[in-house]
C-alpha cells in the first residue's frame, strides 16, 4: 500500500457538527458499513502480508478500460462481450469496499461518520443504503467515461463519499463543521460552514484530477479517480432534490 496514495482530503479532518435531531433513529446501515470495511481491510492487509495483495485488487477493483472496450466490442455485435460488460458493472460495488492505503480508508469513514451519520438518520435506513450504493455505481459511471483508457483498478468509496458531502450540506449548508487542520506537526482546531467545507473540498479534487488525465503540472499518480469524486458532489445535491429532503 503506497504511501503515494495518501488520500487528498485529509487535508482538514472532520470530527462532528454543530446540529442537534430530535431523533432516535440508530445509523445502522453507516455502523453496518464501517464495520465491513475495516474487516475487509484486514483482509487486505493480510493478503499484502502475503504477497497477494495486486491479484486481489486487480480482480475486485474497477478497471475502466476492460468495461469501456467490452462495451464497444458489444455494440459493435459481440454478444458475449455483454458478460465482461456485466463484471465490470459489478466490479464498481465491489471496488467500494476495497481500499489502497490506510489514509484513505481512515479518511473515507471519518467522513461517512460525521457526514453520513446525519444523513441516514434524516433519510432513513434503507433509502440511505439505497443512496450509498447508487452514488457509487454513478460516480463509478462518470470515472469510466471520463477515463476509458485507464488500465489501473479503482477502488476506495472516495466518490461516495463525496456524493454523501454534497447532500449533507445542499440540506444543512450554514451548519458548523468541527474540523482538524494538519500543520506538519501542529493541529489547529477550526470551525467551518458546510457549504464553505464543501466549495473548497470540491476545488481540491479537481484539482488533483489533472494528474490523472497526464496534463503536464499534473500532482498525482494515474487510478486515482479524482474527478469522480469531484462529480459525486453533484450527484449527492441532485439525488437529495430528487427524493425532496
Amino acid at each position: 500500500m503506497s504511501a503515494k496514495n495518501l488520500a487528498p482530503n485529509l487535508f482538514m479532518i472532520p470530527i462532528g457538527d454543530k446540529l442537534f435531531l430530535l431523533t432516535n433513529k440508530k445509523p445502522l446501515v453507516v455502523w453496518f458499513l464501517i464495520g465491513i470495511n475495516i474487516a475487509l481491510f484486514l483482509w487486505e492487509v493480510k493478503l499484502e502480508i502475503n504477497g497477494e495483495l495486486a491479484s486481489f485488487v486487480n480482480y475486485w477493483g474497477l478497471i475502466p478500460e476492460q468495461v469501456s472496450t467490452a462495451f464497444n466490442s458489444a455494440i459493435a455485435g459481440n454478444p458475449a462481450a455483454w458478460l465482461v460488460v456485466f463484471w465490470g458493472t459489478l466490479s464498481i460495488f465491489s471496488g467500494m469496499f476495497v481500499h489502497a492505503s490506510y489514509s484513505q480508508i481512515v479518511s473515507n469513514l471519518i467522513f461517512l461518520w460525521v457526514f453520513g451519520n446525519t444523513l441516514e438518520k434524516i433519510i432513513g435506513n434503507g433509502r440511505f443504503l439505497l443512496f450509498y450504493l447508487f452514488c457509487g455505481f454513478l460516480t463509478g459511471i462518470v470515472q469510466i467515461v471520463v477515463e476509458p483508457s485507464l488500465s489501473i483498478p479503482l477502488v476506495g468509496t472516495n466518490g461516495v463519499i463525496a456524493s454523501v458531502l454534497g447532500a449533507y450540506v445542499y440540506k444543512f449548508p450554514k451548519v458548523k463543521i468541527d474540523s482538524i487542520l494538519p500543520l506538519v506537526i501542529l493541529y489547529i482546531p477550526v470551525e467551518l460552514p458546510a457549504f464553505f467545507y464543501c466549495f473548497w473540498w470540491f476545488v481540491q479534487q479537481l484539482f488533483y484530477g489533472i494528474g490523472g488525465l497526464n496534463v503536464p503540472g499534473g500532482v498525482n499518480p494515474i487510478g486515482t479517480g479524482y474527478l469522480a469524486y469531484g462529480a459525486g458532489l453533484p450527484i449527492g445535491v441532485v439525488l437529495m432534490m430528487i427524493m425532496k429532503l
